[in-house]
């Protein structure tokens, strides 16, 4: 099988990408955070990294890919914003539907787009709930339970549970976000797996059975 083109969008610290067998795929990933970018780079040598508004990109770009990863900004859905009386009064992104939207309706490719289970009831239904997340694909989804990432505020330092968790050292993050909130950005990269090779079997069936055609 000829190695499979990854779109990976808002691409972080690729939290959902860290068991993908790399020597199956090439990857494209997209960042605006250029200490991310930098960070990545260095974990993911052999990905392509684009320093680029992820939303505009997938528009450009997502009829060159066999396979869409997309994690769009959740801070504006999360039910954790909405029960915080404090924060300022903010639109949802629909960035998130959009993208929903116009890889229901135009991409031939296998796709999958995450979320947080947002506050109100979701515009269009979800493929799949998986842990406090939900997951809109065109492709069926696996039954996952995701492993128990750490509380917030643990005893004995979050960034450090969090470093263990996603086997990923946050305290190399200089940026300007707040290192927790990068970290709790990431995908389990156990889901992130699951997900990635149901796509990648069906892919596999796909080419077998159009080889067998000819």
């Amino acid at each position: 099988m000829k190695k499979i083109k990854v779109l990976n969008l808002y691409a972080c610290l690729g939290g959902n990408r860290y068991k993908w067998p790399s020597d199956l795929i090439e990857v494209t990933a997209v960042e605006l955070d250029p200490e991310l970018i930098r960070l990545y780079k260095q974990r993911f040598p052999n990905d392509t990294v684009i320093q680029a508004d992820a939303h505009q990109y997938l528009l450009d770009n997502f009829k060159s890919f066999d396979f869409i990863w997309s994690s769009p900004p959740c801070p504006t859905h999360s039910k954790a914003r909405f029960a915080n009386t404090k924060a300022t009064e903010v639109y949802p992104d629909m960035a998130l539907y959009q993208e929903i939207i116009l890889l229901q309706s135009r991409a031939k490719c296998k796709w999958i787009i995450e979320n947080v289970k947002p506050y109100y009831t979701p515009l269009i239904p979800a493929t799949k709930k998986i842990g406090r997340h939900l997951y809109w694909a065109n492709f069926k989804l696996p039954n996952i339970t995701p492993r128990k990432s750490p509380a917030m505020g643990q005893t004995g330092g979050e960034i450090k549970a969090l470093s263990e968790f996603h086997d990923f050292d946050f305290y190399q993050y200089k940026g300007e976000q707040r290192r927790d909130k990068v970290a709790r950005n990431l995908v389990d990269y156990e889901v992130g797996a699951a997900i990635f090779n149901a796509a990648r079997g069906m892919m596999q069936q796909a080419e077998q059975e159009q080889t067998t055609l000819f």
